[in-house]
């Protein structure tokens, strides 16, 4: 992943600490993964069971402290960025009471989702009066708002998964299995920048029912409609798009779903607007498939949040009044499942309100795709 610049980095720690602040945290504890590229731009060069651990605390956000292990001090000095103190504990020493240290008596911590459980009962037995919640919970926007930068990279990632059903569809599907398919489009994935591949959905006629079916041995054959859902990690940016294309011509009810789908993409895309909540995207796509007649068979969200992993924060589903904003970027993903026939499925990543953002068109009122393939029910052989 091609580094972001050190202030960048110690602004979104100070972005952090007012929205701890807000709230009404004391601070947040930032483990490895996402949490941890995202704010110190640093990468343990192996996750293992020694504590690792951001500390920003809500009271001083132009510092923040890292605990080490101090195997990997010298590995963090090199790596990370300016505004950041290291506390560096030995094999033998509590690294949990030595974390403890930095926490206030009885505060409230947001942890990152992905911290061990060894961890967190850890810092708990350290600190019994201290109290803990899972990030997405207590600060679930924290990621949401993405700079020009990243929708840049998240635009280009998106382009790379475009590119790669452009050219799945020029080769043959009858008489290949699924697995085939898949295989042939984490191939595609990698050829068009994508460092990490990490998921391949090929779900062939009565498999297409399924939302979450994985590739299997099912050869495909003419008449079968088939929902592939794939994405992964380029420039550590997510992709995720979904497209149904058809094995020779389809019937009228399969153009009928297809269509139907469409569709509420479409509206679930044009509802996005200023003072728009996460839920009036959902329901502007659910209102047009129970329209026509299919809404018990939409059985999942319309869309979830993407940046440095492929799902995150916010989703768009009934319930979720988080207002969209300028920068947040989601999928906006539809789908008719009819079980044991077939399914639709059509997917894009939009970013609500972009501005400023290279090779994307300014739509201060709206959203603008981050993919462009047809969304037309493509026929293949």
């Amino acid at each position: 992943m091609t580094p972001f610049p050190a202030h960048v980095h110690a602004e979104r720690r100070r972005r952090a600490a007012a929205q701890a602040t807000e709230a009404g945290l004391d601070g947040v504890l930032v483990t490895p993964g996402p949490d941890m590229t995202y704010f110190l731009g640093y990468t343990p060069s192996a996750v293992t069971e020694r504590l690792t651990m951001l500390v920003i605390d809500a009271g001083y956000p132009d510092a923040a402290t890292a605990v080490v292990p101090r195997l990997e001090e010298h590995d963090l000095e090199i790596g990370a960025v300016g505004g950041v103190e290291t506390l560096a504990w030995s094999d033998g020493e509590d690294e949990h009471e030595v974390a403890a240290r930095l926490l206030r008596d009885g505060g409230r911590y947001a942890i990152s989702d992905t911290a061990w459980a060894l961890h967190v009962l850890g810092l708990q037995r350290a600190a019994p009066e201290a109290s803990f919640e899972a990030v997405t919970r207590a600060l679930p926007l924290l990621r949401a708002a993405k700079s020009p930068e990243e929708v840049a990279r998240l635009a280009a990632a998106g382009a790379g998964a475009d590119a790669a059903f452009r050219e799945i569809v020029r080769r043959p599907f009858a008489g290949r299995r699924e697995r085939d398919v898949a295989a042939d489009l984490a191939e595609l994935l990698r050829e068009h920048g994508h460092e990490q591949v990490d998921f391949t959905l090929v779900c062939a006629g009565e498999n297409g029912a399924d939302p979450h079916h994985a590739a299997s041995d099912r050869v495909l054959r003419e008449g079968d409609t088939v929902v592939m859902d794939f994405g992964g990690l380029a420039d550590g940016y997510g992709s995720d798009t979904t497209r149904t294309v058809h094995v020779g011509e389809p019937t009228a009810l399969e153009r009928e779903v297809h269509d139907a789908v469409r569709a509420a993409q479409q509206a679930g895309v044009e509802a996005v607007r200023p003072g728009a909540t996460c839920e009036d995207v959902d329901r502007a796509a659910r209102a047009v498939i129970e329209e026509a007649g299919f809404g018990e068979h939409f059985v999942h969200r319309t869309g979830h949040g993407i940046g440095l992993t492929t799902h995150e924060p916010p989703y768009m589903v009934t319930g979720e009044t988080t207002p969209v904003g300028p920068g947040m970027c989601f999928s906006v993903e539809p789908g008719i499942y009819l079980p044991g026939r077939f399914g639709v499925r059509i997917e894009d990543v939009v970013v609500a309100f972009p501005v400023g953002v290279p090779g994307l068109e300014d739509v201060p009122d709206g959203a603008a795709r981050l993919n462009t393939t047809t969304r037309e029910l493509v026929v293949v052989e």
